[in-house]
């Protein structure tokens, strides 16, 4: 366990230093996904997909149609990262899933190549942690497609840290609440109840308790709707679990409804 995480580290500081010593312009790396995410290698990213079937989430970017393809588009991996460095600074993220990189004669690129997954993880939600801008934000979608990572607790760090933007801290709040599990649903719920964090941390919080999949969060959603001290938390709350159509949430609004 322990070489094995003194191994990780030394590949993550290779890979920070090899981003570093590239010039400005686009860097370039790629590493294995996680069970279940595949893409189309362009505009649509994936998740829990199986036997060429994709599963409920998809996100697309730029324009994209369904009718532009047939069944689902997807190819299960690699992760493909585009890094835009200006000024030394890494000042966008861009990622693919599946697909190849396009040939490219320009100076201004450099191809890292392909690494390992507990690595770029790694490199990517320490950039999501120190860079003030977008990058930032947009480094924390790809950590969370790595293979063999466990990435909810440092999106749980990252979403309480009030060093780093909000948007940072709100992207940090959705991708832990996919993390499905008990876990991921212990993290989000000391969120909504730390009295440190922002009132858009905690609602972003609450919405991603209605995302976790086989309705896990509806018992905390009950919770928060019955006991947390800021109505606008409380509000939230009631209005995801009417989105639910979970019993236990009818349940919920006959109650408060018969006592008044």
């Amino acid at each position: 366990m322990i070489a094995s995480l003194v191994l990780a580290l030394a590949l993550q500081g290779g890979l920070a230093g090899r981003v570093a010593a590239a010039p400005d312009g686009e860097v370039r790396f790629s590493f294995a996904t996680r069970a279940g995410v595949c893409g189309n290698g362009r505009n649509v990213i994936s998740f829990e997909c199986d036997d060429g079937s994709c599963g409920r989430h998809r996100m697309s970017f730029g324009n994209y149609n369904d009718d532009e393809e047939v069944g689902c588009p997807c190819e299960p991996g690699p992760a493909r990262v585009a890094l835009q460095k200006r000024g030394g600074q890494i000042t966008r993220v861009r990622t693919y899933v599946g697909g190849a990189w396009r040939s490219a004669g320009d100076a201004r690129l450099t191809d890292l190549g392909a690494v390992p997954a507990i690595t770029a993880a790694r490199y990517l939600l320490d950039l999501a942690a120190r860079s003030p801008g977008d990058a930032g934000h947009d480094a924390v979608f790809p950590a969370v497609l790595a293979d063999s990572v466990t990435p909810w607790p440092d999106l749980l760090r990252l979403a309480r840290s009030t060093a780093v933007p909000r948007q940072t801290q709100r992207s940090a709040v959705f991708w832990l609440g996919q993390a499905a599990g008990e876990a991921a649903t212990r993290g989000l719920t000391e969120l909504v109840d730390d009295s440190s964090v922002e009132l858009a941390v905690k609602e972003s919080a609450v919405f991603a308790l209605s995302q976790l999949r086989r309705d896990e969060g509806v018992p905390a959603l009950i919770r928060i709707a019955r006991t947390h001290a800021s109505p606008s938390v409380r509000k939230k709350a009631l209005f995801w679990l009417g989105q639910s159509d979970d019993p236990r949430a009818l349940a919920l609004f006959e109650e408060i409804l018969t006592r008044r």
